[in-house]
């Protein structure tokens, strides 16, 4: 915490340590006061203190004052007060025996207000040396005349037991909450007693057989039926937790099943979300194995749902909406005349359109496909870009369950003729999709695609899509070896690999149909495409040559054999996820659309909660002195920053690079530098037996090797940590990429920071760094030699797949290309030497 002296004066904060002691001095004269306006004035002083206190300025030194002004009816200045306490008591427990005596003579105040808001400020201070004075409070609590005090007491029960557990059970409060529980004429107190049994009979079972059976109690009819014939006194909250509660019940038949139904009825007509969806869970677990009942519980929850959706604020609309979307994707058919109620309204927000173009998509069918694409199509020419984009997704989602196909393709060819880069980027990719499912459509579609010149398609995606048309069917355009030439000519010029390899195997489909024109072109693909830097494009390059080095019919066995239509694309999730998602009906796992193991299990979530900004990392206050020129990565939750100088003192070394290959215990370990039996290392013959130097025009030795970019970097470039922070957020992404590792990198990652050693090797610096295998993100910066311009980096890397997804932002966009050839050959070649 920050001395006051080091603050700016402001009027809601003091200037320096005088004015803190001068409210001191002012309550101090205040404590003993009874002259008449003092409570108004302890009321101004007060409010200061907490001001002071929640902007962050240590103000504990008044502890004293605030505890003897606190002797007064007043009850805001006793809520005040115990805020005061509970702040600084857990941070000073010292201190926290001060108030003591203040605390206990409020429980025993005749206001039974102040005897609860004393009670609960007493066991919030949480203090294992001050149990012993919890206990006799708590037991008056429970037996309080006031429903208010004996609510506060049994919460507080929960809080003894999470600072001292044996001290609760020992003082049998679990047995007094349970009669409460049961008796209690108050349906708060009831729901409080609830709800701390439940936590500490769950925790106390492990180790008490006693525990477990009143755990067990707890599922009994008797107790569920206590509760089912109150819920109507209880709030949403309590409800929620009873509903939850009997969700774990088993009813021994159905007679049973329909009498809890019916008592919980009304509980789908009631006004807040969570009660209605904690209900619906209910009945869809309890009729899981009732085909036919469980049909209707579909139709019955229906309207309620549809309900919430229209009603609420986005938040709410979109958590049921996600519940929403999980029972359509299991009966699409149910929820197929209710399509309307998914359109998207003008004024909602994204997320939840895109949530509602997902379910338009799931129900639609024969009857009603029209109208959903007809609606879909509206979507496309919206000004929102990403809405547009997401609608005409839809529609190819809605073609490739094979409804009303015909008309599906005469739109998206539409779509094709508005003009609209993103409109006619998303159309490529889908149309690609199309023609593999239904290649009947190639003659309608190229004929319009034939039309697209590659110069107006700027997203990856999209030009790979083009490109791979251009290669798939070269017998039917006429000008695609011409296409396909001019984007060869241009190979130095293009960023994505996906595009660059799209382009290799769509030449040499087209020198297969094509072979007087392509000649050349596949010549000079093949040349640029074993000099390219990216470890997957060398490669592919490298084996088509071969290929057509053993002999060309072979190769066109292996690069375009006769193809089957796709029947099916697969499925993101698999039907055992669904599910498991299904069974955590009501949680965070229907709105994430994935198991609650998924994201809360290390092994799955990954060791870091990555963000898609550098924003969410925190960086120490030692990093803003000193440059972070590389980390170190601990097999733990922490995303560490280390500076360098932290990373001195815990005695890692910046010189020298030589990688320690680990203990043969199963891990991975890398091969004698003199072995060299990756295919990049392997040299083209300087003479072919078929002379396919000749026929591809390949005059020229080339090498297996890419050549160093030319761009030149500061080896010596040194960043701020806050700088880099706060121009990433300014920055815009200028290239987003993906590249390889090889199989040697990979197993070098088992030690990360060689990894940074050789990046430094290039003159580009790691600022921050974490995770462990298979994923892990690091950030780079690196500068030009002769100018401040700066290139920032985020790096991706998963080493199961042997990739690393890439955002570089630029000071200078111009030459982020150029950088981004000397990012990605450092980081092709690490492992490798």
């Amino acid at each position: 915490m920050a001395p006051p002296s080091q603050r700016s004066a402001s009027p809601s904060q003091p200037s320096g340590k005088g004015e803190v002691a001068d409210v001191k001095s002012q309550l101090r004269q205040l404590a003993g006061s009874r002259a008449p306006g003092t409570d108004d004035s302890k009321r101004d002083l007060f409010k200061k203190v907490i001001s002071y206190m929640t902007v962050g300025i240590d103000v504990s030194s008044l502890f004293s004052e605030m505890v003897m002004c606190s002797a007064t009816s007043d009850i805001v200045l006793k809520k005040m007060c115990y805020l005061y306490v509970g702040n600084y008591a857990k941070y000073n427990p010292d201190l926290a025996l001060l108030t003591i005596n203040f605390l206990q003579r409020d429980c025993k105040d005749e206001d039974p207000m102040i005897r609860g808001l004393a009670l609960r400020s007493l066991c919030t201070l949480r203090v294992p040396n001050l149990v012993e004075y919890l206990v006799g409070p708590l037991g008056s609590g429970l037996k309080d005349g006031s429903s208010y005090v004996r609510m506060v007491a049994s919460v507080g029960v929960l809080k003894l037991y999470h600072i001292s557990a044996s001290t609760c059970v020992d003082a049998d409060f679990p047995a007094i909450l349970k009669h409460l529980m049961l008796h209690d004429q108050d349906a708060q107190v009831v729901a409080n007693c609830l709800f701390s049994l439940q936590e500490i009979w769950s925790l106390e079972a492990s180790t008490s057989e006693e525990a477990s059976r009143e755990r067990e109690a707890l599922l009994s009819k008797p107790v569920i039926y206590y509760f089912l014939n109150r819920i109507k006194d209880f709030n949403e909250w309590a409800q929620c937790i009873i509903l939850e509660m009997v969700s774990k019940y088993v009813p021994p038949d159905s007679n049973e099943i329909f009498d809890i139904m019916n008592l919980l009825e009304d509980r789908l007509q009631h006004a807040n979300g969570a009660v209605v969806l904690a209900t619906i869970k209910l009945f869809l677990q309890l009729t899981l194995d009732m085909t036919d009942v469980h049909q209707q519980v579909y139709e019955r929850i229906k309207a309620p749902l549809l309900t919430q959706v229209s009603s609420g604020s986005p938040e709410q609309s979109f958590a049921v909406l996600s519940h929403l979307h999980l029972l359509v994707m299991r009966a699409p058919m149910l929820f197929s005349t209710d399509y309307k109620h998914f359109y998207c309204l003008y004024n909602e927000p994204f997320y939840v359109k895109k949530l509602k173009l997902e379910m338009l998509t799931a129900v639609a069918n024969e009857s009603n496909t029209y109208e959903i694409v007809t609606e879909l199509c509206e979507y496309a020419a919206n000004v929102d870009i990403p809405m547009a984009r997401e609608s005409i997704r839809a529609v190819g989602k809605i073609a490739l369950q094979q409804y009303d196909v015909n008309a599906i393709v005469d739109r998206l060819l539409q779509f094709l003729e508005m003009e609209k880069d993103h409109v006619t980027a998303e159309t490529l990719v889908l149309v690609k999709d199309l023609l593999r499912k239904y290649p009947q459509w190639s003659h309608n579609c190229i004929a319009v695609v034939g039309n697209i010149s590659s110069k107006n398609i700027q997203e990856p995606k999209a030009r790979a899509a083009l490109i791979w048309m251009l290669g798939e069917y070269a017998h039917d355009m006429q000008d695609a070896p011409y296409v396909l030439e001019s984007l060869v000519e241009n190979w130095e010029n293009e960023i994505s690999a996906e595009v660059r390899l799209h382009l290799l195997t769509s030449v040499m489909k087209c020198f297969f149909s094509r072979p007087p024109e392509t000649q050349q072109v596949l010549g000079a693909a093949l040349a640029a495409g074993v000099a390219d830097f990216h470890q997957d494009v060398h490669d592919r390059a490298l084996f088509y040559y071969r290929l057509l080095q053993h002999k060309v019919s072979v190769a066109e066995a292996v690069v375009n054999p006769p193809k089957q239509a796709v029947s099916a694309f697969a499925d993101t999730q698999s039907s055992e996820i669904k599910d498991r998602i299904f069974d955590e009906f009501n949680s965070l796992s229907v709105v994430y659309q994935k198991p609650s193991y998924m994201f809360t299990d290390k092994e799955y979530r990954g060791p870091f909660a990555f963000s898609e900004e550098l924003g969410n990392l925190s960086i120490g206050a030692e990093g803003a002195e000193t440059i972070v020129s590389s980390q170190r990565v601990e097999a733990n939750d922490k995303d560490l920053l280390l500076s360098a100088s932290e990373k001195e003192d815990k005695g890692v070394s910046n010189n020298g690079s030589a990688y320690n290959a680990p203990a043969d215990d199963g891990s991975l370990s890398l091969a004698p530098s003199g072995v060299q039996s990756d295919l990049v290392s392997l040299e083209l013959p300087s003479q072919t037996s078929s002379g396919i130097d000749d026929l591809l025009g390949l005059g020229l030795s080339v090498a297996s090797t890419p050549p160093a970019p030319a761009l030149k970097l500061n080896a010596k470039a040194v960043l701020d940590p806050n700088t880099f922070q706060q121009k990433w957020r300014q920055l815009s992404v200028s290239i987003s990429e993906e590249a390889s590792i090889s199989q040697q990198g990979v197993a070098a990652l088992t030690n990360l920071q060689s990894l940074l050693h050789h990046m430094q090797g290039h003159s580009i610096q790691c600022i921050a760094s974490g995770g462990q295998s298979p994923n892990f993100k690091l950030f780079f910066f690196a500068q030009k030699s002769e100018e401040p311009s700066l290139f920032l980096v985020e790096c991706i890397i998963n080493s199961s797949s042997c990739k690393a997804q890439l955002k570089i932002k630029a000071d200078d966009e111009s030459s982020s290309k150029a950088f981004s050839k000397v990012f990605q050959s450092a980081l092709s070649s690490y492992g490798m030497s």
